[in-house]
């Protein structure tokens, strides 16, 4: 299997699993953008504890599952995003006004559209999860 983009691979597996009605996944091949994101998706109430086991081998993330994730996935290519443009790409990636969160890269880290208002910066658009 190519991983040409690990980001893209890990929300797909989520999903899959997700889909398939299973508690938990593991996940291979971890780098610390795919970190950050399960971090957000965790704090926003997307999925449940998250165990990091560092094997030697790159590492492996044990992920708990609540059933909550209908859709996620990355956003290719990666816009670059101001203030006055959230409201453009939520209408596209997301289903209604307050339902899902989008995942922004920005000089502050990751950050989900709605603290990237609050704190009035734009970024990169990473994924979106509803």
């Amino acid at each position: 299997m190519a991983l040409t983009d690990p980001l893209a691979n890990v929300l797909s597996h989520i999903l899959n699993c997700e889909r398939r009605g299973k508690q938990e996944c593991t996940v291979r091949h971890i780098s610390n953008l795919i970190k950050d994101v399960l971090n957000l998706m965790k704090s926003n109430g997307y999925v449940g504890d998250i165990n990091f086991v560092d094997d030697g081998k790159g590492g492996t993330i044990n992920i708990k599952l609540l059933g909550k994730i209908n859709e996620c996935g990355i956003i290719k290519p990666r816009f670059s995003v101001t203030l006055k443009e959230f409201e453009k790409f939520e209408k596209r990636y997301l289903l209604a006004k307050d339902f899902g969160i989008l995942i922004i890269s920005t000089s502050s880290g990751l950050l989900t559209h709605y603290e990237a208002k609050e704190k009035r910066i734009g970024g990169k658009l990473v994924a979106y999860i509803y």
